[in-house]
Parts: C-alpha cells; structure tokens; sequence
C-alpha cells in the first residue's frame, strides 16, 4: 500500500482542492479522507505544501508511432497506400521504447489517446493507452477508442498530388460516407455469419461505444464532419478544431466536444492559418466540452500542462484548463470511469506538483501510475 499523506488533493470531482491524505492499494485508490493512520507495512508519500492532481490526459497523439528518433521508419503512423484504411490499428505501431514516453511520465502525463495519422479520409483505430509499460498490451486502457476520419489538406495532398482520389474535400466527404455506408448495410444485412474483417471494425462505432475522430481545421470542414455524423446517427469528437473560435455556437448546438491544439506549433499550412491560443476559451464559454491535445509530436507531449496553462491565460481559466487536461480529457475519451479524477475506486494515476502546473517555473515531484511511483524528482 501507498500513502499520499497532506497533500492538497485537486480531485476535479469538484472545483475546491482538499487537504487530505489518499491510500493507494492494488493500483486503485481505495480512501481519501482527511487523516488516514498508515499500517506498519505501508509505503509513506509525504506531500504537505505539494499539489496532488490526477494523471494528465493527451486526448489526440502520435506517441510512439511518430517516434521521436524521426526517420522513414520510425514515422509509421499513416498506410499511404489506400485512402480508407478503417481496420488498421494504432497499437500495431506504438513502440512503448519512445523516448517520449519517458518525457512525458516526467511531465505528469499518464494516458494518451494514440493512433494514426491524417494522410487517409478513414485513417484506421485509435487506443487509449497509459505512458508506462514495455509492452503496449499491458498498456490498453482502451482499444479500439475511436475511429480515425480526416478532412483538408492532408489527405488531399497525400493522394490529390498524385492524381489519385481523394483530391477534393468533396472526395474526401465521399470517401468517408461510401465507408460508412457500407459498414451499415453490412450490419443490417449481414446475417449469414460471413465476417468482413474491414467492415467489423466498425461494429463498435455504431453501436456508440467509439466516436469518429475527426481531424479538422477548417470551419467549413468541422461542419462536414458534423453533417456527415449526423447523417449516420454516430458519435464524434472534433479533433484539433483550429477554427472553431468563429463558430463556437454552432459547434455548441452540435453537441460535439472539442479537442483544441496543437496550438504551441508553427502554421506551416493554409488551414491552420488562424491557430490561436484562444480557441479552447471561446468554445468552452460557448458550452463546449474541451480537451486540449499537443498532437504530439507536433508540439511535444511533456508541453501539454503549458499549453493549458497558455489557454488558460487566453481566455479558458484555470479550472477549466486543468479539466481540459484531466477529467474532461478522460470524458472525451470514455474512461472517465478509471481515470480523470482522483475517486476512490479509480485508478491509482497520480501527478505530485510543487507549485502550479500550469504555470512554467513549476515542477513535478512525482508521477503515480497503476499505483506505483514511476517518476520521482
């Protein structure tokens, strides 16, 4: 057994920290309470003028496909051969031996969402997965998690420049449509017990386990996706979502959540020409549900607490950036009923700060996952 003992607990099960101490056993945190007598085999954390927060969230990344070591082969995370790609899997790619695995335990960041890139209109299936661990099963909190589509530039330019479709946004719309399509007639009609293997891997999309991921930009691209989601009664979260700012209203209606960034990186392509720290506030204020992604490895993962405390500063707040990177996050993803929150009966997935996390000069003094201290300063 753990105990974190006088920490000041930022639960975000609600907005007011506690000072209390947490017991820790079997990786699930099984007591909060404001004083809590340790047996004489229980390991002691003594946080007092520390800050104790869950786990940190990346709700979109790229960790350990797009590898840190870049080269041909250490960036796998697109199948370039074929614009649908829907029953590819993240976790085929994902080499827990990163690097940035390591950079982000140290920044407090204990689940991303992982899965492919942006090249294909279907780009195949995300997992939720936790940092630490040599083997990716191990580390699965969530496989599949969600099912790639992407919009704009990317897919266009992967497959347009070479003559080959889609090279319109109305390609790209059709492609993914034709996929879905597809996949449910296939549902409604196949009764034979003859398996698809590249149309079951929808079968959790339309049951509303997963959500469609959209990667989006542009206004007019998040409407397609949201048009498109709608059109096949499926859940959606809408990935980057660089303008959503003009149309923070709309998206509101949609009732589609939001996950803003990677806003600390450059604007090397027409679409993300009005990235702006801003955005995550002005969607949240309109009564969007936001989670804040680095992209990684656009903007590196262990920036993920700067970046909420950037939009923070723009407009988000504090609190509802701290939920952008922790029960928000893990809400987007569905596993808020492990993660997100410090709970008892939650998972064990704890970050240990002295002074505020979202402010630079701050600084990790431990990290928790599953129960066990896996970074320690």
């Amino acid at each position: 057994m753990l105990l974190i003992k006088n920490g000041l607990l930022h639960t975000m099960e609600n907005d007011t920290p506690i000072r209390a101490d947490m017991l820790i056993d079997n990786g699930k945190i099984i007591k909060i309470k404001k004083q809590i007598i340790p047996s004489a085999e229980t390991e002691i954390y003594n946080a007092e003028n520390l800050n104790v927060y869950p786990g940190f969230i990346d709700a979109h990344s790229h960790i350990g496909i797009a590898e840190d070591k870049i080269s041909s082969q250490n960036d796998t995370s697109n199948e370039n051969t074929n614009p649908t790609t829907p029953a590819i899997r993240g976790i085929d790619a994902i080499n827990p031996m990163d690097s940035a695995f390591h950079n982000a335990i140290a920044a407090g960041i204990t689940g991303v969402m992982v899965g492919p890139g942006s090249s294909n209109a279907v780009g195949g299936q995300f997992a939720f997965i936790k940092t630490y661990g040599r083997c990716v099963d191990d580390m699965v909190v969530l496989s599949p998690a969600a099912i790639k589509i992407a919009f704009g530039e990317n897919p266009m330019n992967c497959y347009g420049l070479n003559g080959n479709m889609p090279s319109s946004r109305m390609g790209i719309a059709s492609l993914i449509r034709e996929e879905l399509f597809r996949a449910r007639q296939y549902f409604s009609q196949n009764q034979s017990g003859n398996e698809d293997f590249t149309l079951e891997c929808y079968k959790e999309l339309f049951e509303k386990k997963i959500p469609l991921k959209a990667h989006v930009h542009r206004a007019d691209d998040i409407f397609t996706a949201i048009r498109i989601a709608k059109e096949f009664d499926l859940d959606l979260t809408l990935d980057h979502c660089t303008e959503g700012h003009l149309i923070a209203q709309e998206i509101a209606k949609s009732g589609y959540p939001a996950i803003v960034g990677p806003s600390l990186a450059s604007r090397n392509k027409d679409e993300v020409s009005l990235s702006d720290f801003k955005t995550a506030g002005i969607l949240h204020n309109a009564g969007v549900t936001v989670a804040i992604t680095t992209d990684h490895p656009v903007s590196r993962i262990q920036y993920l607490p700067l970046c909420a405390g950037i939009a923070a500063k723009e407009g988000l707040g504090a609190t509802a950036a701290l939920r952008a990177i922790t029960i928000d996050a893990a809400r987007i993803c569905r596993v808020d009923h492990k993660i997100g929150s410090l709970k008892e009966g939650k998972d064990a997935d704890i970050v240990i700060f002295e002074g505020n996390p979202l402010e630079i000069n701050s600084c990790v003094k431990a990290t928790i996952i599953n129960g066990e201290i896996v970074w320690c300063n």
